[in-house]
């Protein structure tokens, strides 16, 4: 807010406009705010919530592990990522179940990249292991993977199990 104050009355001149006299104040007019806002009374927004301002973008929600473990195995089994980016994520024989199916880039498409259209899972009791299922659209064609997650004594979620279309069951070693 200013506040001008002046010391003698000035005279009026038509046309002109009137100066204020002595001893008063003067102020500029405030732009008016609306009273309420979708956070509440103007000028508070709740502290701690991202995306309550129109302009801030809401915070990415973290995907399930499942889906994110759908991902990572068809990077690997459409030849895009080499399988041991998977070494620290699988247990047991999902590793050379991968191994196995790798190379025959079962989910290579000759159009586009194959792109992950459903994952769903099964949570056993005790949340310590998922069975899932994706479904995988390669060009025209769509595609069955099933896999299993097990969480280990570090919280850390990893890959036991992969079946693709029934293939782990027909890939035997030589």
């Amino acid at each position: 807010m200013t506040t001008t104050l002046t010391s003698q009355p000035q005279p009026h001149v038509p046309g002109q406009t009137r100066q204020p006299h002595a001893a008063t104040a003067t102020t500029r007019p405030r732009t008016p705010r609306p009273r309420t806002a979708p956070g509440g009374p103007a000028g508070t927004r709740p502290r701690g919530h991202a995306g309550t301002h129109p302009r801030t973008p809401a915070p990415p929600r973290a995907l399930p592990p499942h889906t994110v473990f759908a991902e990572r195995l068809l990077a690997v089994l459409s030849g895009e990522r080499p399988v041991h980016w998977m070494l620290g994520h699988t247990v047991g024989e999902a590793y050379e179940q991968l191994v196995l199916l790798a190379p025959l880039t079962p989910l290579r498409s000759l159009g586009p990249r194959p792109v992950l259209r459903r994952c769903s899972a099964q949570v056993h009791d005790g949340r310590t292991a998922v069975e899932a299922f994706a479904t995988i659209a390669t060009g025209p064609r769509v595609r069955a993977m099933a896999f299993r997650l097990e969480r280990g004594a570090d919280q850390r979620w990893r890959c036991a199990a992969v079946e693709l279309d029934g293939l782990a069951a027909g890939v035997h070693r030589a």
